[in-house]
């Protein structure tokens, strides 16, 4: 047996017990019929994800057995447990909201949500596995997943979905959900990018009692309020210390009327919304790079007569028309690139929250990154893709862990180390420090960093030792955050 020993993820450890979480699960235990210890399995497959994420076979040969605990289950027992996870996943996300309420104290003021998705590599498709828009445009099954963060970024919802489903409907339910559940009755303001912005979202904030905070796309506005965002009037410049020009910002407040269908029925209201406009310098710049791009590509195409099926993304800047049944003549759209440059660099949020100035609601709404970082997150350093499970119950199962990790990594990274270091150097802490047995003692493999100088004044352990004995080793693994 190797005489390693993994140890970073003691942080994380810290976080589960603060959590206290665990006589939930031995409460679990007993009423199975399984004869391992649930919150083991749950433990070390949370631990092993963060340490080095790898399928669940090598977890459980080649990670498990060098973890701080030696556990006593098989592996035929640890996918049992994983399928009870992903059987109960929805009631395990919620015991962890619960918790982090407790512990932590959850800001569900402002409530960010975003959709992504995951790709199998497999032929067919079954009952939760569908072919959908793909993130990575990969035209294989997929499955969505909705995530809620609250305001300050930590997971506080969680919903898995057929990979053909719109995303749409998902925010309506995971936050109904979240409030039945954690008997919320404040008002939730739902942030979301313009992918979720729908008349019947809207809608249902309303009559939820809910807010809205959702960019909305330029592009389909009417020509009145697209002159309004291109007149220079009332905008005010945001500057740098330098004084360069970071963005323009300029607001609203109008009647906006809305119409969606259900059931058949074509609804339509009216509500006072606050819109507020930014142009960025810098985006407008990347944006027209990326569209001269397409145009040249597209211009490439169109005189050497290529398919429409070679034209790709650029497809939307060429004109296809049919000259008989086997040919069609291609030209540039021109009108469609003179109105996608004119709007580089505009991004319009609108919002149900009249009495915030356009600096909150800039900075809330701009806040939405850090959900796309939990995504990225958990498909980067967690390798939540692509899954090679197969039954739906240890797929869930697995996207369960991912979450957790997740969650437990923000909790540590934002309030307990303050915010002020990046998920990437609280990965790379935990996996870098690892120990090797050496005549009953250990030696320390972590190397010197800013960020292991932080983390030691922080916990006031002998991590930063070049060698550990048995007696420091056990009181480092048996940390715990006040």
């Amino acid at each position: 047996m190797s005489p390693i020993k993994f140890a970073g993820h003691f942080l994380i450890n810290a976080i589960l017990n603060k959590l206290g979480v665990k006589q939930i699960f031995d409460i679990y235990s007993l009423t199975t019929n399984f004869r391992f210890n649930l919150y083991d399995v749950f433990c070390s497959l949370v631990f092993s994800r963060i340490i080095k994420p790898c399928s669940k076979y090598q977890t459980f040969k080649e990670i498990i057995p060098y973890l701080d605990k030696q556990y006593s289950f098989s592996y035929d027992q640890l996918l049992s447990g994983l399928a009870y996870f992903g059987d109960n996943y929805e009631k395990i996300s919620e015991i962890f909201t619960v918790s982090v309420q407790e512990k932590y104290k959850l800001d569900t003021e402002h409530a960010y949500f975003d959709c992504t998705n995951f790709y199998f590599e497999i032929d067919k498709e079954d009952e939760f596995r569908k072919k959908g828009p793909s993130k990575e445009n990969r035209p294989l099954p997929l499955v969505g997943m909705g995530l809620l963060l609250d305001a300050n970024q930590i997971p506080i919802g969680l919903k898995l979905y057929p990979g053909n489903e719109s995303e749409k409907p998902k925010i309506r339910e995971i936050i109904n959900e979240l409030k039945q559940n954690n008997d919320i009755h404040t008002k939730i303001i739902q942030v979301a990018d313009k992918g979720l912005n729908c008349a019947r979202n809207i809608y249902a904030a309303r009559i939820d009692g809910d807010g809205y905070i959702f960019s909305k796309s330029c592009k389909t506005l009417p020509d009145t309020e697209k002159k309004w965002i291109f007149s220079d009037n009332d905008y005010k410049e945001v500057k740098d210390q330098d004084n360069n020009v970071l963005y323009k910002i300029k607001e609203c407040v109008d009647d906006y009327t809305y119409h969606f269908e259900e059931n058949g029925e074509k609804r339509i209201f009216t509500v006072k919304e606050k819109r507020v406009v930014t142009f960025n310098p810098s985006l407008a710049r990347k944006q027209l790079m990326e569209i001269e791009k397409l145009e040249n590509k597209a211009r490439e195409l169109c005189l050497c007569r290529a398919k429409k099926d070679e034209f790709g993304e650029c497809s939307k800047y060429v004109d296809f028309k049919s000259k008989d049944g086997s040919s069609a003549s291609v030209s540039l759209n021109s009108k469609k690139l003179i109105e996608d440059k004119e709007l580089c660099g505009y991004n319009l949020i609108v919002t149900s929250e009249l009495k915030l100035s356009s600096a909150e609601i800039y900075k809330v709404y701009h806040n939405l990154w850090r959900i796309e970082e939990s995504f990225r997150m958990m498909k980067s350093e967690l390798d939540a893709r692509p899954v090679y499970l197969q039954k739906k119950n240890t797929v869930f199962g697995h996207f369960l862990i991912c979450y957790i990790g997740v969650l437990l990594t923000r909790l540590l990274q934002i309030y307990e180390l303050k915010d002020e270091n990046s998920y990437q150097s609280v990965f790379k802490f935990i996996r870098d420090f690892q120990l090797v047995k050496n005549n009953g003692k250990f030696v320390n493999l972590l190397t010197k960093s800013d960020f292991l100088d932080q983390i030691s004044n922080l916990v006031k352990l002998p991590i930063k030792s070049a060698v550990i004995t048995q007696k420091q080793y056990e009181k480092i693994m048996n940390y715990k955050f006040k």
